[in-house]
């Protein structure tokens, strides 16, 4: 793809400082650029990079300021970070791989009901009663159980499995791995230490704009539905245990996992191997640092906490200076003890 330095202004909004026929035919990070690249500065991190850098175009914020002269055109937005992938989505190869049709190696059931646009890849299997609306990819070897319903311009790659019942909005990418509608892990104890499988007969519900990374699983409802709001991203590798609900545009990290029933609240941060007890309930725009220990309900909104258990951001800091300061401590102590009984 090429475009000019006059063409992206325009696309993103910007104002453009520098010459506007440059063309530019790729996006590089501003530490590896070459000429006729596309860069962009949101942290200050990198900003040294912005007077060396080979690229010809570097995205920054309205509020950047130069402390010298820089060879490349400048383009101010009003968010770099957000304008960059404006690009990233334009120069996606995968946009212009769009199929559609079902691979002579697929299998659909006859009462399937595929719109025609949808693409079904080789070794993929629709069961009975499913509905697919249109623009759907479907890569191969997926397999989608029995009365699915899958909406608009969903991608599912290869090895994703959708068990029965589930049903997934409009604009979801699910990425390899993926399991949607698995059992939960409902097991009840008996008398003589063996455990009887409870049935799980509830579903899954994925709300429109929603991506599960790699190896996510999420499980069934027991009863009722799990579900997922619109707009959460979820990582690689995160366990959604059954009868879990998390809030809108709420975003985990990779290797979390949350137990039954319990809630998150719309625009949550949980950091990756982050670990939730069952049955809670997580207040809106709660923040939570990696590896942390969620054994109780936050119902205070917009709150950061961390630790295991977890706390209060500033108390879990706290407590870590002690607790990196007991080995001094405990010599301390030692010592006043062995004072106190020379003295008696």
């Amino acid at each position: 793809m090429e475009l000019t330095t006059k063409q992206i202004a325009e696309l993103l909004n910007g104002r453009l400082v520098g010459d506007p026929n440059e063309v530019l035919t790729s996006l590089a990070k501003i530490e590896e650029a070459e000429s006729g690249s596309i860069s962009f500065l949101a942290n200050p991190k990198y900003e040294s990079f912005l007077y060396t850098t080979r690229s010809s175009l570097i995205i920054v914020n309205d509020s950047q300021i130069l402390c010298s002269e820089i060879k490349p055109a400048l383009l101010y937005v009003e968010n770099a970070y957000t304008a960059f992938t404006i690009l990233l989505n334009l120069f996606n190869p995968s946009r212009a791989l769009k199929k559609s049709g079902i691979d002579s190696l697929a299998f659909v059931d006859k009462s399937a009901k595929l719109d025609e646009s949808v693409y079904t890849g080789a070794f993929s299997y629709v069961a009975a009663g499913t509905v697919i609306a249109a623009g759907v990819q479907i890569y191969p070897q997926v397999y989608i159980g029995e009365n699915v319903k899958i909406g608009t311009d969903c991608i599912l790659f290869p090895g994703v499995k959708v068990y029965n019942n589930s049903v997934i909005g409009n604009n979801v990418t699910l990425h390899s791995g993926v399991v949607i509608g698995s059992d939960g892990f409902g097991f009840a104890p008996q008398t003589d230490g063996s455990f009887t499988k409870i049935s799980q007969i509830g579903n899954v519900i994925i709300e429109d704009d929603v991506e599960i990374g790699s190896n996510t699983c999420i499980d069934r409802a027991t009863v009722g539905s799990t579900i997922i709001r619109r707009g959460v991203k979820l990582d690689n590798l995160i366990q959604v245990a059954h009868n879990v609900e998390i809030g809108a545009h709420t975003v985990i990290a990779a290797q979390a996992g949350i137990a039954g029933s319990t809630k998150l609240g719309e625009n949550c941060f949980v950091g990756g191997q982050v670990g939730f007890v069952g049955h809670l309930s997580i207040a809106a725009g709660t923040q939570i640092s990696a590896q942390s220990g969620i054994m109780k309900s936050i119902k205070i909104p917009g709150k950061q906490h961390r630790g295991s258990p977890s706390m209060p951001i500033k108390d879990c800091l706290k407590s870590e200076v002690v607790y990196k300061n007991l080995p001094a401590l405990e010599k301390r102590i030692r010592e006043l003890e062995l004072l106190i009984k020379e003295k008696n």
